[in-house]
């Protein structure tokens, strides 16, 4: 078994031989790749056909990516839902360890991450790269009120909302994270309030009200199906903005799409013949051949990693009985969906392509996580990240490179929509809850978890599908197994390192609901 470089930090010999790669910038000859990370948002890992699980949507843009590059079969989001997800990837480390346990921010919350947090972009921007951020942020932002108002973490705060001036500047957003630019959305689509922001300043004012799903403030000209769209040009208007330019760039495109409200534009409706979740699904690969071709355009092609995957799995407004009538399944093979434990909530697709270095049509299966960019990125610029950073990442340069010769992680932890946990090492994987800790049978609090086991154990190599609770059998597995989630826990890191404080206390035992 081979550890990842982590950038710069090496794993204890902990779990069999472990050899050291030396995969840093010094093998890269010093190179400096352009990054672009394309993130969707609730797309699920049966929808690519690239994951070859027999998805019924077209998407040859990604495919394309796919059969330039390289397809992870066994990439997990850091959260079954958005927002701790992406904070696993602006910070490498596990949401479950601020104060944000369980659900997700509201498009009033205050910032998740701390200001003197090390993130991606921040690392990238002091290594002399432009920072670009376009698409929608679900990681908190400071508003300005015109009286002091307590907005908290509910998806819909309980009032308030009538005391924001957007005229006024926006704290703690990408612009204080490390970003140069952003344009984008506070939270999801369907959360208020429904303005465009431009760097650190709402672009008009919400003087309307909305509903797009949710009911809230609005711009007067903002409407929900024009939101992916403005994404695009604004990614392809950064792109050509660094055609010819030395200085190497990051843009970091989290999608508003295919999360709800499903909306495609009416150039694609109708198109897939699975209704509007395969037609939104096709907008989206739609903006990732826009991207690929920008790149190329622009002779940027060579010397860029593309990354593209999404944060968590498919969520049920894709309408699964509909396109079950198609054949298709957007989680494929695997047993639930968005918010859920089970690995339809994290399996994700992720796709990675950067010429001359991944190999063209290859595959990894691998297990890797979103919490991983940063380490993967120190890793291809030969940085030592410090010791309070980047605390669940593990650098996945070396899959990359095909040059691993044995897993990279030591263990994958993974999170729910309620709080419940699971962890992942090898073959095997513990639920430390009773149900699906989301939305799917067996649901807590609303179907009968209260005859079940506390615990289950699962043989992914033999039981991908999730139906054969191996618990009973192999008690030396759980034991082992949540041994070390709670070390995990409590040395507030995963990753070899002096040992951390989480921000919150966490437990890690769901009780039967």
């Amino acid at each position: 078994m081979t550890p990842g470089n982590q950038g710069n930090r090496t794993w204890p010999f902990a779990f069999g031989l472990l050899i050291l790669l030396t995969t840093n910038a010094a093998t890269l000859g010093g190179e400096r790749p352009n990054l672009v990370y394309i993130l969707a948002d609730d797309l699920g890992y049966g929808d690519v056909g690239a994951m070859n699980t027999g998805s019924k949507i077209a998407t040859p843009n990604i495919d394309r990516l796919a059969a330039e590059g390289m397809v992870f079969t066994d990439a997990h989001s850091g959260s079954a839902v958005c927002t701790p997800t992406r904070y696993g990837i602006m910070t490498g480390r596990y949401a479950w360890r601020s104060r944000l346990q369980s659900g997700v921010l509201g498009g009033y919350s205050p910032p998740l991450i701390k200001p003197d947090r090390l993130t991606v972009a921040s690392l990238l921007s002091k290594n002399g790269y432009r920072t670009a951020c376009v698409g929608k942020w679900h990681l908190g932002l400071d508003w300005t009120t015109t009286k002091p108002v307590e907005f908290g973490d509910a998806v819909v705060p309980k009032g308030g909302t009538d005391t924001i001036d957007y005229t006024k500047a926006i704290k703690g957003g990408p612009l204080a994270l490390g970003f140069d630019s952003f344009f984008g959305i506070t939270a999801s689509l369907d959360m208020s309030p429904f303005v465009f922001i431009r760097d650190d300043h709402s672009v008009g004012v919400a003087t309307t009200t909305k509903t797009i799903v949710r009911k809230g403030p609005a711009a007067e000209d903002f409407e929900a199906v024009n939101v992916l769209p403005s994404f695009t040009t604004e990614a392809v208007a950064f792109l050509d903005g660094q055609a010819g330019k030395p200085q190497p760039f990051f843009l970091y495109l989290p999608l508003s799409a295919p999360h709800a409200p499903i909306v495609p534009s009416d150039e694609f409706k109708g198109k897939s013949g699975l209704g509007p979740y395969g037609d939104f699904v096709m907008q989206v690969d739609a903006t990732v051949g826009r991207v690929l071709d920008a790149l190329n355009r622009n002779s940027q092609e060579q010397n860029t990693l593309v990354v593209f995957t999404s944060d968590n799995g498919c969520s049920p407004t894709a309408d699964f009985p509909t396109l079950a009538k198609h054949d298709h399944y957007p989680s494929g093979p695997l047993r639930g969906h968005k918010a859920d434990i089970f690995e339809g909530g994290h399996r994700i697709p992720f796709l990675a392509r950067w010429p001359g270095k991944i190999k063209a049509g290859s595959t990894c299966a691998d297990t890797i996580c979103l919490t991983d960019l940063m380490a993967t990125c120190a890793d291809i610029l030969d940085l030592k990240l410090p010791d309070d950073a980047g605390e669940d990442s593990v650098s996945i340069l070396p899959d990359l490179l095909d040059k691993a010769s044995g897993p990279l992680r030591e263990a994958t932890v993974h999170h729910s929509i309620n709080g419940s946990f699971a962890i992942r090492q090898g073959h095997w994987l513990l639920v430390l809850c009773s149900g699906s800790g989301g939305w799917s049978p067996p649901r807590p609090g609303r179907d009968a978890t209260k005859g079940l086991p506390p615990l289950q154990l699962f043989d992914l190599r033999s039981d991908l599908g999730q139906r054969r609770n191996l618990e009973a059998e192999h008690p030396e597995i759980v034991e082992r197994l949540t041994r070390l989630l709670e070390r995990y826990v409590s040395e507030g890191r995963s990753t070899p390192g002096t040992p951390l404080t989480n921000e919150k206390a966490v437990q890690i035992h769901k009780r039967p609901a």
